[in-house]
């Protein structure tokens, strides 16, 4: 179908064992269900309410991890399906780093912002997140620590969050999420 169904983690980002994390579906949907699935088997038909239904994972284990997508269906019909999301779960083993934003978390459209994931280890890479985008928004390679927004527009705007991780790729060592920095473009 034409519709799209929109995918996201809230709060987004690796999270530890125990942790806790909710799948949320979104689409321009009237009536009509979403069903979860995780690596490809169907798991849970959700209501969505507004368009809206959400999945939480109160308590994660490493049985929470995989790929997760939701698929819209109009009575038995399939209509849409959103891209996946990865739900990792590990340990936390990292300091949590500190986001910060210049010139300021107030800005005109337009402006050009450098936000800065600063993090204790030289050795680590980070992910920036956007809350309520799908997967990770931007990679941030060992020992570069910020990145530059120009001519930002309203869509820019909302809560960031860096995550960092260092180690070889199967055995990384992850931090925790920073707390969200709110960004607003007028």
């Amino acid at each position: 179908g034409s519709r799209t169904i929109s995918i996201f983690l809230q709060p987004p980002g690796v999270i530890a064992p125990g942790g806790s994390t909710t799948i949320c579906c979104s689409c321009r949907c009237d009536r009509g269900k979403f069903v979860l699935y995780k690596n490809g088997l169907r798991l849970h038909e959700l209501e969505p309410l507004g368009g809206r239904a959400e999945f939480s994972i109160p308590s994660a284990t490493e049985s929470d991890r995989g790929s997760y997508s939701c698929h819209y269906l109009n009575g038995a019909e399939e209509e849409a399906r959103s891209e996946s999301v990865e739900v990792l779960v590990e340990e936390f083993r990292l300091h949590k780093p500190v986001l910060s934003v210049l010139p300021g978390h107030k800005v005109n459209a337009g402006a050009y912002v450098t936000l800065h994931c600063i993090t204790g280890d030289s050795n680590a890479s980070c992910y920036l997140y956007l809350e309520g985008q799908a997967n990770v928004f931007e990679f941030l390679p060992r020992g570069q620590d910020n990145v530059n927004l120009s001519h930002v527009s309203v869509g820019n705007g909302g809560r960031y969050r860096c995550q960092c991780y260092t180690g070889p790729i199967g055995s990384f060592e992850w931090s925790p999420a920073s707390d969200a920095l709110e960004l607003v473009v007028r």
